[in-house]
């Protein structure tokens, strides 16, 4: 029943002889009931999820999920805020009817709402109407929804840049059209920029596109800043960078940072054979490097980033991890890849600079599993990081030139990180309150004290930890 029927139907005194309350049915893949807007973001997900089926919908607050009004309190402010959970949270942008209704002398806020630029995300999660259930989409679908409503072309790198043929870097596109052309996925040999721009796919007219703009031009969207601080937490630089230009050189640029700021130590093979060894293998580097700027959400105007800490090396992309997945999906399930930058993954390809798409995480993994590194893959909500954990100073060489016998083992690396539920709950906590007790991890985790004193003492040992106090007043922290 839709507005106008519903308020005709109440100006009628048919509900009255009846002596019928007003009841507005029930809820379908176009109509959504809640009982107030203490459930905006429920609310928020419904009309979403509406507009990624059918593309218009309506929505009531102040009435049950069978239908009955029940009213609640509606100011201006409730009016307002309605307004601004949905202008602040839903993307694509909507302008829906949001007035206040008075409904079997209950007052209700009515959301009359419209568009097809789907797909539809609130809250950065993508749903889809199914009967009168919310359910979450999968990248996949995603996909093929943007496939279907024309709008894959819409993806910041197929869109027409600011730059133009003439701001390409020429050595770096011989470069990469020599090393393309060697490994034997591209025919294409060079001849002048314009010829094998349009060839890749990477021109407009005599315009970037802009996936050609990063990996070929400078501009200050594609940066990195590096950064080495004084301890493990990010708190005193000891030195920090920034640069910008053409995504293959931004890579060089960090590889040779990391590469400059690590422990290395030497190997004698023999009486003059020397191998110098870092810390952290440096195809695992070079390859979660390619991964942030890959995968990165150039819109979003943020940086990539190094950060070099006492403990451990972060490499942080600005760029989601997919929706629904884990990073241990990719390494042990061999899940098809989800790409948010499609061209530039293709180019890098090409190139031999990724091997393979969605193999990304798995050789990191194995690079580091071999190397005995321990490394996590960190979900961020604003991005991901890769972080690979340092070996103790006195176990490597600092300055790479006299060996150095190492008194223990390597740490060894965690084939599971982030399966491991209940120290990733215990870091969370630590995170938002600054630190735990036993008694606190134990009422968090719902275990016994034998249990979580053993989890613990995994983490102090695994260096995830530090511990503060004696006996009663211990505390354990980052």
């Amino acid at each position: 029943m839709n507005l106008k029927k519903l308020i005709a139907a109440q100006k009628s005194d048919r509900y009255v002889k009846a002596g019928v309350d007003l009841n507005l049915g029930i809820e379908n893949e176009t109509l959504e009931f809640k009982k107030s807007t203490g459930e905006l973001k429920e609310a928020m997900h419904s009309i979403c999820a509406i507009l990624n089926k059918h593309q218009h919908g309506e929505l009531y607050f102040g009435v049950k999920p069978d239908g009955t009004p029940i009213g609640q309190v509606i100011t201006e402010e409730s009016l307002r805020e309605v307004s601004q959970k949905i202008k602040n949270h839903i993307e694509p942008k909507i302008y829906p009817e949001i007035q206040k209704v008075v409904l079997d002398g209950r007052d209700c806020i009515y959301v009359k709402f419209e568009g097809n630029q789907v797909p539809y995300f609130a809250y950065g999660v993508a749903r889809i109407r199914v009967a009168d259930e919310d359910l979450q989409m999968s990248p996949e679908e995603i996909t093929n929804l943007l496939l279907k409503s024309g709008r894959e072309g819409n993806r910041w790198e197929n869109l027409v840049s600011n730059k133009t043929i003439d701001d390409v870097d020429e050595e770096l596109l011989k470069k990469y059209t020599t090393q393309a052309h060697d490994a034997g996925r591209i025919v294409i040999s060079y001849t002048d920029k314009e010829t094998v721009l349009n060839q890749l796919e990477l021109t407009d007219g005599d315009k970037l596109l802009n996936a050609g703009k990063a990996l070929f031009s400078d501009d200050l969207i594609q940066d990195v800043q590096m950064a080495i601080f004084a301890t493990r937490e990010r708190l005193t630089f000891n030195d920090i960078q920034r640069c910008h230009g053409p995504v293959l050189k931004l890579v060089d640029i960090a590889e040779n940072y990391i590469k400059s700021n690590i422990h290395w130590k030497v190997e004698f093979k023999g009486a003059l054979q020397r191998v110098e060894i870092p810390e952290i293998p440096m195809d695992a580097i070079r390859e979660a490097l390619l991964n942030s700027f890959c995968h990165k959400d150039y819109s979003s105007g943020q940086s990539n980033e190094v950060s070099i800490y006492k403990d451990r090396v972060e490499i942080y992309n600005p760029g989601a991890f997919p929706e629904g997945y884990e990073p241990q999906d990719f390494i042990e399930k061999a899940e098809r890849p989800v790409r948010r930058n499609p061209k530039i993954a293709r180019i890098l390809y090409y190139s031999k600079d990724i091997e393979s798409f969605g193999t990304g995480l798995k050789r990191i993994a194995d690079a580091c599993e071999t190397a005995g590194v321990q490394y996590e893959f960190q979900k961020k909500k604003s991005g991901f990081v890769v972080c690979f954990y340092r070996l103790a100073e006195e176990i490597m060489n600092k300055n790479g030139k006299k060996p150095i016998k190492a008194d223990k083992k390597p740490i060894k690396a965690d084939k599971k990180p982030i399966k491991n539920e209940r120290k990733n709950t215990i870091i969370k906590y630590i995170k938002e309150n600054g630190s735990i007790t036993n008694k606190e991890a134990r009422e968090l985790l719902g275990l016994a004290e034998s249990t979580t004193k053993r989890i613990l003492k995994e983490m102090v040992e695994e260096s995830v930890l530090k511990i503060e106090g004696e006996k009663k007043a211990r505390i354990y922290t980052l």
